[in-house]
């Protein structure tokens, strides 16, 4: 596990350093230096280092590793290897607060957006929790996961819906679906660092049930697991996380799928050692990927959640197809 970290911050320190360097405008080495150690506000160079890069960096490695949990701690819980966050109908609930907010609340800004986002969110996977558990005792994987998939399904023709009727909506709403690290202030991340502190230490915690779940329902039962309980933490966890990491960057797919299965796949399946393992690959995978996407075109850039996609996606089809891929 000790050995991961230390690559996945490796990862993260190089792709910092990258992503202080690269963009739309270089900037010299000693000119970042100049940014951090003597910060001048009528500097262009240093306004766009400590105004916009470094929050970028911070809010893709928070975000990273808040998806790449939330997508562990939902794989486990549903012993499904392709369930990701979104399987709780998080995605699908933040976009449409996030298009009612814009459509009838004026809002505009991504600072507006983060609290609708989450409350979105949290309502919906509230729901389809509800929904999953509505037949004689606590809600089941698969139960879980066909309430999510239904729910998601009506909420994005609802969506489609307020766009394709309202304009402004659409023209607002695309910036925030399209999954981005731009733009975002540090006060965006502040603004869920309360719920993303309290998911990680639930998710932690959560660690040992969880194993002991992965032993079949009347073994965990008779080591002491309660069930219901497992089952409603983690939800609550992946709501937390998820919701925020959303709220906080729009819709990311990708990690929340692939760090689990990198972490299993160098840790082995025990949930004590792979969380903190899927935590550092989560945050170096998206900080990597952000930065790539910057270079790959420069000097344009490429959207974070369409870097995610186009990097990470042939990536993850050849783990899949690999023989060695750990299965849950």
């Amino acid at each position: 596990m000790w050995a991961v970290i230390a690559g996945s911050l490796g990862v993260v320190l190089t792709a910092t350093l990258a992503g202080l360097f690269t963009g739309s405008h270089p900037v010299e080495p000693s000119v970042v230096i100049g940014a951090i150690t003597a910060f001048d506000p009528t500097n262009p160079d240093h306004l766009i280092i400590v105004r916009s890069r470094l929050p970028r960096i911070a809010l893709g490695i928070v975000v990273g590793l808040c998806l790449g949990l939330a997508g562990g701690l939902i794989q486990a819980l549903t012993r499904n290897p392709l369930a990701d966050p979104g399987i709780l109908g998080i995605n699908a609930g933040a976009s449409l607060a996030v298009c009612i907010a814009i459509g009838y609340a004026g809002v505009s800004t991504v600072s507006g957006y983060v609290w609708w986002a989450f409350a979105g969110a949290a309502i919906v996977s509230v729901v389809v929790y509800l929904l999953g558990s509505v037949s004689r005792g606590a809600a089941s994987p698969a139960r879980l996961a066909l309430a999510g998939a239904a729910f998601t399904m009506a909420l994005s023709s609802v969506i489609s819906m307020i766009l394709l009727s309202n304009y402004t909506v659409f023209e607002h709403f695309r910036f925030w679906a399209i999954g981005s690290l731009q733009g975002r202030s540090l006060d965006v991340l502040t603004a869920v660092l309360p719920f993303i502190v309290v998911g990680c230490l639930l998710a932690l915690l959560l660690a040992r049930p969880l194993n002991a779940m992965g032993l079949g329902e009347e073994s965990a039962v008779g080591l002491g697991v309660r069930i219901g309980l497992v089952r409603l933490s983690t939800a609550v966890a992946v709501v937390m996380l998820a919701g925020a990491a959303t709220a906080a960057a729009g819709p990311i797919s990708f990690v929340g799928l692939a760090a689990p299965h990198l972490a299993r796949r160098l840790t082995g399946p025990d949930n004590r050692v792979l969380m903190p393992a899927i935590m550092a690959i989560g945050a170096a995978l998206l900080v990597a990927t952000d930065v790539a996407g910057k270079v790959i075109i420069a000097p344009a850039e490429l959207q974070t959640g369409i870097a995610t996609a186009l990097l990470g996606g042939p990536v993850f089809i050849a783990l899949v197809r690999s023989r060695r891929a750990v299965n849950l």
